[in-house]
């Protein structure tokens, strides 16, 4: 009596399947939504704005805004302006080819050291361009969170220098980067916005921004001037830094550069338009060596901005420059750089144009910058009545603090607003110690100001040393405010709402039990007869598959494992098969497929070394990486051609190999013949698709076109199409007309059909080779499974239980393929070049589509669609034709059970990880982006799930 009801509880769970999965992710959903709002909180953005008419109160001589130093502005934004570009090679260990191509801003900085100077502008992570434009025009710390709206920037409310600047009166032009339109819509007089998101295009923009900039400074119908400039972000992103595009940029830059100081220079004389005219040259970010951004790497981070006014300072600029770091150029010139935060760039161009500091800006008017400016130099500017004459030297100092006067004020009432109106605010320590440190710095100004002016018995040079040593103590005070602010501000900005975050974690953790145990009871029902020798075999099984999640799980409490965790899951793949091959060899039944999966171990270690090395602080193929090794043996131009025709003879064997599984597991006529056509016509177009961009053909213009734009639409389309109709074939063919199992396969192989062409074109030229990794594996494990079968002769009982060493197999090479496809857990991990392959515009919706799918097509997609084919021998073991129908729904609740546990119990842990490291150094760097992509890989994978059992049930 126990089997038949064994088999009615395995059809009851037949019947709820789905519904248990549309559960899971329920529960997986709700989880992750409380966390992601406990953990990813935005600051408090407060709806206030700095006014003209605003009073400090403090003193006469810091009671109102900085008045005017500059007439004109002219900021040209190089997008991902790394700071080598600029600086002089002699600054670094190493001369590399993209040095020295700005030598128009190096002589400048050489030659006129008073009124020019390069800075090494440091900014703050996340390094995307949204948040690194609004942090510079808000003045603010940018926030994780607004990461995702890189694709659709939202227009910032948020007090800004732009509002200030059209508020009070100043007119302003952009060219260039239509990102500006989309944060600031209604702020500009003139705009020439040009799409920025096709990082294919190295120069319509730039192109655009040439078209204007140089007509533009000979009119007189603006106060600021915005030239953004993108095509060394898109030659960085598609070539990388070390690149014959680069190189070529930056010689158009030096150029476009030239050409517009030639100008300013030539309408700067007396009573000329550019007389007191502030050039800025400045990048918003970084790049790495690959072109990539958005982390918080020294190479992301370290920005460069060029200063030069046309209108020369007094010599005492240098006392305020300084030289804390000069060196001599190629020529034998010697060049000063200095430092400085992008935090201060919004206070500093808002001191020097005379308009309201940003009410929510926590930045600290730059000394150096500001000293650039020759009307800061100017006597008669001072806030105050000049009670007797000074020098350039001390007539600056009061100048600058008062500023600083007017500045702190405005830092330490957003504080108290901040704290007032924010749900946590700052820690009342902190807060504390900032207050202490503004009424101290307070207290001084009004002796200050009695320190300028000298009593009757005071002498001349005892007042002016005392006066000049007071100036700077008081300088020094409000600097000490100002910085430590914001270092408060960097260090506890992020509200944390522990009890979300502890409510989805407990959710995360109750999930995982509850698969567990559902787990457990299905494995029960489908236990053999002779259940003690069953489980005598199952039992080390299922020890060895936990021991490996949980090594796999535990290693993302570490940073530097995070980092390399392409690595250590090879390890464990490689692990697992060495066990493997160990048990098999200790009882005499080796076989084949076990060396195989060993052998595709090692290829995959050599693809993820490929893939990972554009994670690392250095060139994407170093001298000691294999693939130089190889180009070294057998010359450059032979791994030349075999870039070009590997992929191809990839892509033949992968054809062969999907048409012969068409006609293995599709059995339904008009399907089979539908979904081979659709293959060979896909394949047809990607071969096409890459001989058009080969070196080694010659096309015309025409053909070229065609391969390029669409080839690979039609790609899209045939996929489309054919999952259309497998989708309908599903919903409208009758039940009967196939036998269960067959019907399984049928639709198992053509979903994977349809996807296939479309992932495998979007990664590139290594998608064979991804696809034969994949492929062998996939049949490795499947024989693994058949092998698992067989040794606990469960082929007379028909009763059929997952291997969970295969599942977990499939997890760990599913992870391997990520990494192996040049992804990586983090922003710039995003391959964005994939996004427009077939197209050249840009639509936030078909561009994200697509580069969700590059982006986890190989490590979610088609694993999660090929769960089936593990449990393809239970087609053939089964005796009774009776029993196959409910052999086959269990194994496949089991392994998508199995699947979908491993990833969230993944998961879990990396929400543990960044809860425990939320006030790591690298929270937002690493452990943030982490935590986003395992919960956007484990939602899909239960959304996948949940859409396959609807699919197959």
């Amino acid at each position: 009596m126990a089997a038949p009801a064994s088999r009615r509880r395995g059809s009851s769970w037949g019947r709820s399947w789905p519904l248990l999965f549309v559960a899971i992710l329920a529960l997986h959903s709700l989880a992750i939504y409380l966390f992601t709002r406990g953990f990813l909180l935005t600051r408090t953005e407060l709806d206030l704005h700095s006014h003209r008419d605003d009073r400090t109160g403090v003193s006469p001589g810091c009671s109102s805004w900085p008045q005017p130093a500059l007439d004109r502005l002219v900021i040209v934004v190089l997008d991902a302006l790394r700071f080598d570009f600029v600086a002089p090679s002699t600054f670094f260990e190493e001369k590399q080819p993209w040095m020295d191509k700005l030598q128009v801003l190096q002589k400048l900085a050489a030659d006129e050291k008073n009124s020019a100077r390069i800075f090494k502008a440091l900014a703050d992570p996340p390094t995307t361009s949204l948040q690194r434009l609004k942090a510079l025009t808000t003045g603010g710390l940018p926030t994780f969170i607004d990461v995702g709206n890189s694709f659709g920037a939202p227009a910032i409310v948020e007090d800004n220098i732009m509002h200030q600047l059209i508020k009070n009166g100043k007119r302003v032009v952009m060219m260039g980067d239509d990102t500006w339109t989309q944060l600031y819509p209604e702020h500009f007089n003139k705009s020439f916005p040009y799409p920025s998101f096709n990082v294919k295009d190295l120069d319509t923009v730039d192109n655009g921004v040439i078209d204007h900039l140089l007509p533009s400074l000979h009119e007189n119908d603006w106060d600021v001037l915005i030239a953004h400039f993108l095509g060394v972000d898109h030659a960085g992103h598609i070539f990388g830094v070390d690149s014959t595009p680069m190189i070529q940029k930056l010689e158009q830059y030096n150029q476009i550069l030239e050409d517009v100081i030639d100008t300013l220079k030539s309408l700067s004389t007396p009573g000329g338009p550019h007389e007191n005219t502030l050039l800025l040259v400045m990048g918003d970010h970084g790049q790495t060596l690959n072109g990539d951004h958005g982390g918080g790497t020294a190479e992301e981070v370290e920005a460069s901005l060029f200063a030069w006014s046309p209108k020369t300072p007094p010599d005492a600029v240098l006392s305020v420059l300084g030289e804390n770091s000069c060196n001599f150029d190629l020529h034998g010139k010697e060049v000063c750089v200095s430092t400085m935060q992008q935090l201060d760039f919004a206070v500093t161009v808002s001191a020097l144009l005379g308009i309201p500091f940003p009410f929510g800006s926590i930045g600290r008017v730059n000394p150096e910058l500001y000293a650039l400016s020759a009307g800061t130099w100017d006597n008669q500017m001072t806030g105050i009545n000049a009670c007797t004459p000074r020098d350039d030297l001390e007539a600056w100092k009061m100048r600058y603090a008062e500023a600083l006067c007017v500045n702190s004020w405005q830092v330490k009432r957003y504080i108290d607003q901040y704290s007032g109106s924010s749900i946590i605010g700052f820690s009342a320590e902190y807060l504390h110690h900032v207050e202490e440190l503004y009424s101290k710095a307070q207290a001084n100004w009004s002796e200050v100001l009695k320190s300028t002016c000298p009593s009757e018995t005071a002498k001349g040079e005892e007042f002016k040393e005392s006066a000049s040593s007071a100036l700077q103590l008081q300088i020094d005070a409000y600097s000490s405010f100002l910085e430590s602010f914001a270092k408060l501000a960097r260090s506890a900005w992020t509200e944390f709402d522990l009890w979300l975050m502890g409510t989805g974690l407990l959710l995360m953790i109750l999930s995982v039990i509850t698969q567990a145990y559902i787990l457990v009871r299905l494995n029960a029902v489908c236990q053999p007869s002779d259940q003690e020798c069953a489980s005598s075999r199952i039992i080390p099984k299922l020890f060895f598959a936990f021991t490996l999640v949980t090594i796999r799980a535990a290693s993302l409490l570490s940073n530097s494992y995070i980092l390399a965790e392409g690595r250590v899951t090879n390890f464990l793949l490689a692990t697992s098969c060495i066990a493997s091959v160990w048990s098999s060899a200790t009882n005499g039944n080796f076989t084949i497929e076990e060396f195989i999966f060993l052998l595709l171990n090692i290829f995959a270690q050599f693809g993820i070394e490929l893939g990972m090395s554009k994670q690392i602080a250095g060139p994407t193929v170093t001298k000691d990486h294999p693939v130089s090794i190889v180009c070294d043996i057998f010359g450059s131009s032979f791994c030349n051609v075999s870039m070009d025709i590997f992929p191809i003879i990839s892509l033949a064997m992968v054809t062969c190999i999907v048409l012969k599984l068409i006609t293995y597991a599709v059995h339904q006529r008009f399907l089979k013949y539908f979904i081979m056509c659709a293959t060979i016509l896909s394949y047809t177009f990607i071969a096409n698709y890459w001989a058009s961009e080969s070196t080694l053909l010659s096309h015309t213009k025409a053909v070229q076109e065609i391969g390029r734009s669409l080839a690979p639409r039609f790609v899209y389309a045939i996929g489309g199409l054919s999952l259309v109709i497998s989708v309908l074939w599903r919903l409208f063919a009758p039940v009967d007309s196939l036998k269960f199992n067959k019907r399984i396969t049928s639709l198992s192989a053509a979903m994977l059909c349809s996807w296939s062409p479309t992932i495998l074109m979007l990664l590139g030229r290594q998608g064979a080779f991804v696809a034969l990794i994949c492929i062998t594996g996939a049949w490795c494990i499947i024989m693994f499974q058949q092998k698992y079968q067989k040794d606990l002769k469960l082929d007379a009982t028909g009763s059929c239980v997952a291997n969970p060493v295969s599942v977990t197999q499939w997890s760990l090479l599913a992870v391997c393929l990520f990494y192996l496809t040049g992804h990586w857990c983090t922003f710039d991990g995003l391959r964005y070049g994939a996004a427009f392959i077939g197209f050249d515009n840009f639509h936030i919706i078909r561009q994200g589509f697509l580069l969700s799918i590059d982006t986890f097509g190989v490590s979610h997609i088609l694993p999660v669609l090929s769960l089936p084919f593990i449990a393809i021998h239970c087609y053939n073991t089964a005796l009774k034709k009776s029993k196959v129908k409910d052999v086959t729904i269990n194994i496949l609740i089991q392994v998508h059970l199995m699947y979908g546990l491993i990833t969230a119990i993944t998961t879990t842990v990396t929400i543990v990880c960044v809860t425990i490291q939320r006030r790591h150094l690298m929270v937002w760097g690493l452990f943030a982006p982490k935590y986003v992509f395992d919960a956007i890989g484990l939602l899909l994978t239960d959304l996948l799930i949940c859409l396959a059992s609807l699919y197959y049930s």
